[in-house]
């Protein structure tokens, strides 16, 4: 075996990611808890309940963990429904709640990053009167929600990211009907969006008024389309037009101040444009597409792994680490920071995390070392969670999580990442140790 060192810059963040839904429990005054009770929306009729108990104040041991294992930063989410229960109405104690967190974060070495919206809103914005995300008047809200957010946190938080994943929210659901409102409607989908990038700029802007020195991102889901047959047109233009209207859609609009739509000319958003401080990578994996003119539901292409992909049995994700390094590639001609905001796979068995983590970190390396300006990587996730529409069946903890009882138990990827973390590299030594069926294949000799 040669032994090597991949190292990264001294500057550089480790940690995990979480969103306040997934982790807080206990979320009554939102869409998607009364979503979860509407029979057939989640697997195996499964709840949310209180998650990870953070509301309850466990997020304490669990900054605690993140910090033991070496981790120097934690992103974590606010939850409109808490601070804004009513419409127009603040609650200075959730508000306080927040600050303890980010204050906790900082007081263990932890560098917070702090998502303003991840998929969930509070059930007076969702109402038929207000169609929620389908009427303009969300902006406005939206903005005096952040206002209020980012004048409680800004003394211990400067990291911020705005709305996540719009492209997946947007997706799920308006077009394929996964999570709340459940609706199966293209045309409104551009609205939606509309409406998504609107609220972002007016984010971005609020937050640099309070605080000049913040960066801002705008997480995006990016995941590669790969032809099926390279050489066949059908395939080669619909996985073009799903990288689009999917990968690229929003970081294209913040680009050019224009937002693509399927059909018809480009929306100008002018407010849009350079309104980004670093990209935000979100990256699981990638697809292989396919022309069938029987799905437009998906604008004719039919997806699948690719061949040398290993699938994690969720029928979501697959771990394909070249998708990871072709997003570097794509993301690096902005010419901004790169944080990579989400990276995971489902898991219980621990097996393939491993491999997921190992392989993907040394692509991440690969970029590093092309003297892209990668900052920072927030795996997702600390600890089991409550994972949406597949509720407790998909698991992408370093940590197992029993929501009855709430105990952690570490699995071995903790101690993996731990070591990554704590070195600040990815060396020959940890791969023989974690994943040495890796080994010969990342260090020959």
């Amino acid at each position: 075996m040669a032994r090597a060192t991949h190292s990264f810059p001294a500057s550089f963040l480790w940690g995990t990611a979480t969103a306040g839904y997934q982790y807080e429990g206990h979320g009554h005054n939102t869409d998607f808890y009364a979503w979860e009770r509407e029979p057939g929306r989640i697997a195996q009729g499964h709840t949310s309940g209180a998650a990870c108990d953070w509301w309850g104040g466990r997020w304490a041991e669990d900054f605690d963990r993140a910090a033991n294992d070496g981790h120097n930063a934690l992103r974590f989410s606010v939850e409109w429904a808490r601070v804004e229960p009513k419409m127009g109405q603040f609650d200075d104690a959730a508000l306080d709640h927040y600050r303890q967190m980010a204050a906790g974060l900082r007081a263990r070495g932890l560098t917070p990053l702090v998502t303003l919206h991840h998929f969930v809103n509070p059930l007076w914005l969702a109402d038929t009167k207000r169609n929620g995300w389908e009427h303009e008047d969300v902006v406005a809200h939206f903005a005096n929600y952040v206002r209020r957010v980012v004048t409680a946190l800004k003394d211990h938080v400067n990291l911020w990211a705005t709305i996540n994943e719009p492209n997946v929210y947007m997706v799920s659901g308006w077009l394929m009907g996964t999570f709340p409102p459940g609706k199966k409607q293209l045309a409104i989908t551009s609205t939606v969006a509309l409406n998504l990038l609107r609220a972002h700029a007016a984010a971005y802007r609020i937050i640099h008024e309070l605080q000049p020195h913040a960066q801002v991102g705008l997480p995006i889901h990016f995941r590669p389309f790969l032809p099926a047959q390279p050489d066949f047109a059908p395939d080669e233009w619909v996985a073009e037009n799903q990288f689009k209207l999917f990968s690229s859609l929003f970081l294209d609009a913040l680009t050019t101040g224009k937002l693509r739509r399927p059909f018809g000319f480009a929306m100008a958003v002018p407010e849009a444009k350079g309104a980004h401080d670093y990209v935000a990578l979100n990256y699981y994996s990638a697809d292989i597409v396919r022309f069938d003119v029987t799905n437009p539901l998906e604008l004719f292409g039919r997806r699948s792994f690719p061949p040398d992909s290993e699938p994690d049995g969720s029928g979501v994700y697959a771990s394909y680490p070249p998708g990871f390094m072709e997003s570097f590639k794509w993301l690096e001609k902005l010419r901004l920071p790169i944080y990579v905001t989400e990276n995971g796979i489902g898991d219980e068995g621990d097996g393939l995390r491993r491999r997921y983590l190992v392989q993907h970190i040394r692509q991440m390396w690969r970029a590093v070392n092309f003297n892209w300006d990668v900052r920072g990587y927030f795996h997702w996730s600390l600890v089991d969670n409550f994972e949406w529409e597949r509720g407790w069946t998909h698991r992408f903890g370093l940590y197992a999580l029993d929501p009855a009882t709430q105990t952690r138990t570490p699995r071995p990827s903790a101690r993996l990442y731990a070591a990554i973390c704590k070195s600040n590299s990815l060396s020959s030594d940890i791969v023989a140790e974690h994943t040495p069926e890796l080994l010969a294949g990342m260090f020959p000799g």
